[in-house]
């Protein structure tokens, strides 16, 4: 089972990430969300943990944006407690050690692979209403 990483756990691979120096492709992703790109393999990463602390039906949709960012914005928060975070799984590079945020965008006619590096200042530990869930439990 992957272990359920913590705001904080995840700011302090992000920091780690942000030193490595290597070249390799997944560093050419874009900062913010993206599709996946055909440059990069599907076994080159692997996943090591996962921010998807429910189900996903269960997992709130409401996402962080207290400076006016949107989904696609580079400069957008990353809030574990928040929709697409919520529901990320956590995925290192074998080849230079990197990592990042990967989910399945589900849409009503398609699924697509999204992916987003991290950026540890972007990283937020903000709360939610629910700590995350769709709902109250009762």
């Amino acid at each position: 089972m992957l272990p359920l990483l913590s705001a904080a756990a995840l700011l302090e691979i992000a920091q780690h990430c942000a030193t490595i120096e290597l070249p390799c492709n997944c560093s050419a992703l874009p900062p913010g969300w993206a599709g996946w790109p055909v440059s990069l393999r599907e076994n080159q990463l692997v996943q090591i943990g996962t921010l998807a602390q429910f189900e996903e039906e269960d997992a709130t949709l409401d996402e962080f944006h207290p400076d006016g960012t949107y989904y696609w914005s580079p400069g957008a928060p990353i809030a574990p407690r928040f929709y697409p975070y919520n529901q990320c799984g956590l995925w290192q590079c074998n080849r230079c050690q990197r990592a990042f945020l990967r989910y399945n965008d589900d849409g009503a006619y398609h699924s697509e692979a999204r992916i987003r590096r991290l950026s540890p200042e972007l990283i937020v530990d903000a709360g939610h209403p629910f700590n995350g869930r769709y709902r109250p439990q009762p």
